[in-house]
């Protein structure tokens, strides 16, 4: 992903999320570090796909997020409920893994 996950692009990343987990991904990592804003309709899909994630015992985790993304993370608390990583650096891509940028 990149530039803004809102209103009108956040389909489509509900519509790649969804596809990565009926594909057999256990393990989805979103990208953040090109995201500069993410409002509600982008958090309640980035919701959805953990919830559904977790539901196959699968994992789901935000990588790397800009300031401005996670100062939302931060005022909304879904900072304690994401499992964030600090960077994208040292994510490893076993089989069975789908990266979402």
């Amino acid at each position: 992903m990149r530039g803004e996950i809102d209103l009108y692009t956040a389909p489509q990343l509900h519509s790649r999320l969804v596809d990565s987990l009926d594909d057999g991904a256990r393990r989805l990592v979103v990208d953040l570090s090109r995201v500069d804003f993410c409002d509600s309709t982008g958090m309640n899909v980035l919701l959805s796909a953990m919830k559904r994630a977790r539901e196959r015992d699968g994992e789901f985790e935000l990588a790397a997020p800009r300031p401005a993304v996670m100062k939302i993370l931060q005022v909304t608390g879904l900072d304690g409920v994401f499992t964030i990583l600090d960077s994208t650096d040292a994510i490893p891509v076993p089989a069975g893994t789908s990266a979402v940028e």
